[in-house]
């Protein structure tokens, strides 16, 4: 197996629930962010596993004298070598593991693994700063979602079936949540038109 293969399912978009948004920069009050879309080292690692679980490496080599934790960080996949620095955030972001999960996703990137999400345009958002989170979530579109998470209900299904991977929860709270994604996901194909992709609710 080359890298040529797998290319295409290591640059699948990863599904949208995987996807998170960080701000880059905030109006004067603090009442708007501007977000930008990302995934956490675990997703990369779970992709890097899907495609091809005995045909990747990943080393670290520890950069000194930089002002924050930073790292060289050297990814290996099917023979094929990418470097690339990963830089830890500051205050209570500020350590080596923060700078290796960095790393560890700017080397995927040059794999092509996440690269989608550059291409997402960046969106201003109302800002909730007594919580640090977006009032609402953005929206990825639709060439941004998996092929599965593109048709009716699609991406409510990958709730449920998540959620179900293992058991079905014990937690009253969990259990409603999984039926509601299997409503909507219902609900979604009866809704959707004769040929036609619907939306998922």
């Amino acid at each position: 197996m080359k890298l040529s293969d797998v290319q295409k399912r290591l640059q699948a978009p990863f599904p949208a629930h995987l996807v998170s948004w960080k701000p880059q920069a905030f109006n004067k009050e603090r009442t708007r962010a501007l977000l930008l879309a990302y995934v956490d080292a675990r997703a990369v690692q779970d992709r890097l596993d899907a495609v091809c679980p005995d045909g990747w490496s990943f080393e670290l080599e520890v950069i000194s004298g930089a002002p924050h934790p930073a790292v060289k960080g050297r990814l290996t996949v099917l023979g094929v070598t990418r470097e690339d620095i990963g830089e830890a955030g500051e205050g209570e972001y500020a350590s080596l593991k923060a700078a290796a999960s960095d790393a560890l996703k700017r080397c995927a990137v040059q794999f092509g693994i996440g690269r989608y999400l550059y291409d997402l345009p960046k969106q201003w958002v109302d800002w909730n700063e007594a919580r640090r989170e977006p009032k609402v979530t953005p929206e990825l579109p639709e060439w941004a979602r998996p092929d599965h998470e593109r048709s009716p209900g699609g991406a409510h299904l990958v709730q449920a079936m998540e959620q179900l991977k293992y058991e079905l929860p014990e937690d009253l709270e969990l259990q409603r949540e999984v039926y509601k994604h299997l409503k909507a996901a219902l609900g979604s194909l009866h809704a959707a038109p004769a040929g036609g992709h619907g939306r998922a609710a």
